[in-house]
């Protein structure tokens, strides 16, 4: 099983993939000069702005849904593997994925607020409906929507809840047998409470743990200052080559970073828009720039977090394709969060292996909370009109079932599968969003605009020649009457 896993990786994670992700987000950088840095301000404003309405979350709200996919079990367990496997060098190109995926994750999410739609009682949006609408193409949309159910119903999921099961067995002996039913119980309770239970729930939990998980960092690299300087040193040298004991793995340090920077911030995979869809927010430009800072979150703070831990302490090992050892910091341990639990046990006895453990719960089971959402997302856009109430249901029992699947089996396997299925949902959103990138920028071109001028921006899709965003075009002719300006322009 794992040899035909591994095998199937090769294919999708080839060369080419990683290209095409780095490439897009350069592109989507250069073309927009560099938005994650000239609006950095203004995204932080914006994560503030807004309120939630009968049909939609707030931005917040929509942040928060959406970090809760984006800070799971990547963020520790993912690094970990990054270095394994890619060395200290990998972490460099998770932030250079992170700085430049944040233009992809503005792109993606700007298009999934301009082609949402209200279905049911909810704002829904994302690639699928995207790529139908902006694209014309329903048969890709289709195959997106099914690829997508499939990754984030069916792999994802046991991904995180292995992590959840290792690290609690590791820190307290718990049987993940137990750990799986026990989070397969309360996952029951959140998913069967609607799209506003997990967003309050996920607005509640996933800022405290994210800043609780940071401070702890800050204690550790604090408590080691000293070696601080030559880690910095080393992750920069590695990332290019240029150390005697990492340089021969440049190549496999930009692979797994590119891949676990991809996994762990899902910039351009497809996940984001889906919850950023949902927010009720005056312009499409508004909703992009805030999820183009989650990015930041997750990579730049979160994952960085970890990194510093394990280098800062020495407690990583690195290995070559052949599994021959190239470091060895830890022994007898395996790639995953059994190396931020051994980091901080030795540093914080009596703390640190429980701490990790907390904190992977919290990361990770809010994470297959989003991807149910996600999820569900794609079966409305599959059953509009909701005729089949029953597939609903159906995925309920399957993301119950897989996470408690994927607490008892084996983490290669586990991570091996995961990795399948963020491939294909990557592959299919970047080359959408390439294709599809003009509505984005001029969005973006419009918001500033207005912004220039002094207004609070409007959006209105006819006004800059986008078609089919139909719940835009009907909002904005509802303003226009409203302020008693007679408008010719068809509602469609």
């Amino acid at each position: 099983m794992l040899d035909l896993v591994n095998a199937v990786n090769g294919i999708i994670w080839s060369p080419i993939m990683i290209a095409l992700c780095l490439g897009a987000g350069l592109y989507f950088s250069l073309r927009s000069r560099f938005l994650q840095v000239r609006h950095v301000r203004e995204m932080v404003r914006l994560m503030r702005e807004g309120k939630s309405s009968e049909q939609g979350v707030s931005s917040f709200q929509a942040l928060a849904m959406t970090l809760a996919g984006r800070v799971g079990t990547g963020n520790i367990a993912g690094v970990a593997t990054a270095i394994t496997f890619g060395g200290p060098g990998a972490v460099f190109w998770m932030w250079m994925m992170a700085f430049l995926g944040a233009s992809s994750a503005f792109v993606e999410s700007t298009l999934g607020q301009v082609y949402k739609e209200p279905v049911g009682n909810q704002y829904r949006g994302g690639p699928a409906f995207y790529i139908e609408k902006g694209l014309g193409m329903k048969r890709y949309a289709w195959t997106f929507a099914i690829a997508t159910l499939f990754a984030t119903g069916l792999l994802l999921p046991g991904v995180q809840a292995n992590s959840i099961a290792e690290g609690l067995k590791t820190a307290a002996g718990i049987d993940p047998l137990y750990t799986g039913i026990g989070l397969a119980v309360v996952l029951a309770i959140i998913i069967f409470g609607g799209v506003r239970r997990i967003a309050h729930f996920a607005e509640v939990v996933v800022p405290f743990m994210a800043a609780a998980y940071i401070l702890v960092a800050l204690v550790i690299v604090g408590m080691n200052i000293g070696a601080l300087p030559g880690v910095l040193q080393l992750i920069f040298s590695s990332a290019f080559g240029l150390d005697a004991g990492f340089g021969a793995m440049l190549g496999l340090a930009i692979q797994w970073g590119v891949k676990r920077g991809i996994y762990s911030n899902e910039a351009g995979q497809g996940t984001g828009p889906h919850a950023s869809s949902a927010a009720e927010v005056s312009h499409p430009a508004k909703q992009g720039l805030v999820q183009g800072f989650s990015v930041y979150i997750d990579t730049l703070f979160v994952c960085s977090a970890t990194a510093f831990m394990l280098l800062i302490t020495g407690q990583y090992n690195v290995e070559r394709p052949d599994g021959s050892p190239v470091f060895v910091g830890i022994q007898g341990i395996a790639s995953g969060p059994g190396y931020v639990q051994t980091a901080l046990e030795n540093t914080l006895p009596g703390f640190g292996a429980l701490f990790v453990a907390i904190a992977l719960l919290f990361f990770a089971f809010t994470t297959i909370v989003a991807y149910y959402y996600i999820a569900e997302t794609n079966i409305a856009y599959m059953d509009r009109h909701g005729r089949h109430p029953w597939l609903g249901f159906v995925l309920k029992l399957c993301i119950v079932s897989a996470t408690i699947y994927g607490a008892v089996k084996t983490a290669d396997v586990a991570w091996g599968l995961g990795d399948i299925g963020v491939g294909l949902m990557a592959w299919l959103n970047v080359v959408a969003i390439v294709l599809l990138r003009k509505p984005a920028f001029k969005c973006l071109a419009d918001y500033e605009a207005q912004k220039k001028a002094g207004k609070d921006p409007e959006f209105d899709p006819v006004a800059l020649g986008i078609e089919n965003a139909h719940y835009w075009e009907q909002r904005a002719a509802n303003r226009k009457l409203q302020a008693g300006v007679r408008d010719d322009a068809p509602v469609k």
